[in-house]
């Protein structure tokens, strides 16, 4: 079982063997636009089948990867319609035309002429289309071409008018929404992502051609803007999950993290006020360096503890003010970090224990690899 979140655990011999991933189905609250089609991003939950037999409802379709090592896991397991949403590497064209003549669809995404070329240097056996997305940068500044650019449009017409390609789709990642704090902001940056997504559709339309169109990230699919209904689709990532991160943006609320990484007192350090855990950076990660007031992560039930530093395999607390009281935290006794990034720190273990209200269901075993 799962136990003592507002204070130190004790241990038994039946618990798992630390640092361990902690999934908490009881907390797992997606919020997102009933009114658009929804595909959840499996990167944050590096491809567990169960975990998307969830956010699908059972349909094994419709899910967005990464990577192609979670594209094939997926249809191993019997998942379609499945988005490779990462701008085409050329060295991975020959793996994404196995798996387009595999699959009833797979679909590509793509920001340059170039890889245009290099999908119509490999045509597809029996007669089969390249199902391409058109990636569009709409203010997030990392991959795509930028929406007020002609080449933009351009590179539209031209996707939709090769041989043996389809341009399924208009593709806008609103990752600038992370710089928000509050939905307020969030919903400023989700409408104008929004807005500038329609608007490239409406030239689209007056050049004779009608695709699908998508926006998506955490914050905000977890506060849509109305205008989002006029989408076909949303792509949320880490609404599954959730974490310190997603609290701080103004996504959803603390109690909302679904995730914890569960640790052990290994060490009382009185000379130097500290705390000694057995979660390194191996176990969390390093990302949140300097952003919290609690160091790495949240304890939990310990809101004045400060995770302040990690080796490979060790982590050190220290409270935020004052001497610690050692008897609170015995030596073996068990605290739970809530991750800055659950999607960082679910990268780092290679099965999650899955818990709802304190009972323990099951283990998911992601899958790893590019």
């Amino acid at each position: 079982t799962l136990s003592g979140s507002g204070g130190a655990a004790s241990a038994t011999h039946e618990d798992p063997q630390n640092p361990v991933y902690i999934t908490l189905l009881s907390s797992w609250k997606p919020n997102i636009p009933p009114q658009a089609s929804v595909w959840p991003v499996e990167e944050t939950f590096l491809s567990c089948s169960e975990c998307a037999d969830i956010l699908t409802s059972g349909s094994r379709r419709c899910v967005v990867v990464s990577t192609l090592a979670e594209a094939s896991f997926y249809a191993d397991h019997g998942f379609d319609d499945i988005l490779y949403a990462y701008s085409l590497p050329f060295d991975k064209v020959e793996r994404c035309a196995a798996l387009s003549e595999r699959l009833d669809l797979f679909q590509v995404l793509l920001d340059h002429p170039h890889a245009l070329d290099q999908l119509k240097k490999r045509p597809l056996k029996d007669g089969r289309l390249w199902h391409v997305w058109l990636k569009l940068d709409c203010g997030n500044g990392r991959a795509g071409v930028l929406h007020s650019e002609p080449e933009a449009l351009r590179l539209a017409l031209a996707i939709g008018g090769a041989a043996g390609v389809e341009l399924t789709g208009v593709y806008a990642h609103c990752g600038n929404t992370y710089n928000c704090r509050g939905v307020e902001q969030i919903q400023a940056v989700a409408k104008e992502t929004t807005d500038l997504t329609l608007q490239f559709m409406k030239k689209l339309k007056a050049a004779g051609i009608t695709c699908k169109s998508s926006i998506g990230s955490t914050p905000s699919c977890s506060h849509p803007v109305k205008d989002m209904a006029q989408l076909s689709e949303v792509h949320p990532g880490n609404y599954g999950f959730y974490d310190v991160q997603q609290s701080v943006i103004g996504s959803c609320s603390l109690e909302d993290v679904a995730v914890r990484v569960l640790t052990r007192v290994i060490g009382h350090c009185p000379h130097r006020n500290q705390l000694l855990i057995d979660c390194g950076w191996t176990g969390l990660s390093l990302d949140g360096a300097g952003k919290l007031p609690t160091g790495y992560a949240v304890v939990e039930g310990h809101p004045d503890l400060k995770l302040l530093s990690m080796t490979q395999e060790h982590g050190r607390l220290e409270p935020i003010s004052g001497p610690l009281d050692y008897s609170k935290y015995p030596l073996g006794s068990l605290l739970q970090l809530i991750p800055y990034h659950s999607c960082a720190t679910a990268a780092m273990h290679p099965v999650y224990f899955v818990h709802s209200e304190g009972r323990l269901l099951g283990k998911w075993t992601p899958t790893r690899g590019w």
